[in-house]
This record gives C-alpha cells, structure tokens and sequence, in this order.
C-alpha cells in the first residue's frame, strides 16, 4: 500500500506543478522525476530543487501540524469533543506532504520501509539500554542508511 500510495502523491505533485505551471530551473514543466532525478545527480546545494522542495514541504507539513494542533483540546475540565473526523483529514494531509517530502530526499516506499526497520531496531535497542540524555549518541543514527 506504501507503493500506492507514492505513485499516488507522485501524480498528484505532477498534476499540481502543471496546473499551477510551475517550471524548473530551466524553465521546463516541474516534476516530481525532476527533483528526484536532481537528488540522484546529488545536486543538494541550497539554492537546487531538492532543498527548495524539502523546504516548502517542511513548511507545508508544520502548518498541517498547526490545522491538527487547533483541532485538539486541550481544557482536561471541558466536556467538549473532538472532532476525530476532521483530525483524520488533517493526519491525511500531513502525510501528504511527508511522502512529497520523502520523495524529495531520494526515498522510495521500499526505502522508506528499509530505513524504518532499521530506525526501529534502534529505537528498541535504546528503550532496551534505558536511554537518557547522559547516553544519548547518534551513532546508531548514523548507521542507517
């Protein structure tokens, strides 16, 4: 489903780029091979696409963040409910743009389930060895790739 669901925000990215025309550096209709093709290229300076991308979609994912922080309350003494409904879609629209952003740093969904694995591994690894800030390294980040 994780392949889906890249091909699907894939598309989606491409059908906004056209619609929008947005262009690349060259002036040629942007697309998503485009940027991933850039990262291949490792064209990773600030001023290339793969940077401009990841920048707007880390935008864009902070503002979800803050649509889906509104949505939560947080009055422990109100009676008041959430509206799960509108959490979902706002959990939806954060993954989103997480993907587009994946996408942006060279992940494929068979990447992104490698690096998962491998991130969790560690994460049990430190809750198994009681993690703290007096242990706390990123060597076994940088392990990852």
């Amino acid at each position: 489903m994780l392949k889906d669901i890249f091909k699907m925000q894939q598309d989606l990215n491409n059908y906004v780029f056209k619609k929008n025309n947005i262009k690349d550096k060259s002036g040629n209709d942007l697309n998503m091979q485009t940027i991933m093709a850039a990262v291949e290229k490792n064209q990773i300076m600030v001023n290339e696409l793969p940077n401009e991308w990841l920048a707007n979609y880390s935008k864009a994912i902070k503002e979800e963040l803050l649509e889906l922080d509104n949505e939560l309350l947080w009055k422990w003494w109100s009676k008041d409910e959430i509206d799960l409904q509108n959490i979902r879609v706002e959990l939806i629209d954060i993954l989103h743009f997480l993907v587009s952003a994946m996408m942006c740093a060279g992940l494929t969904a068979e990447k992104v389930f490698d690096i998962y694995q491998q991130k969790h591994a560690v994460n049990i690894k430190r809750q198994n060895a009681n993690y703290n800030i007096k242990t706390k390294t990123e060597d076994d980040n940088k392990k990852i790739n």
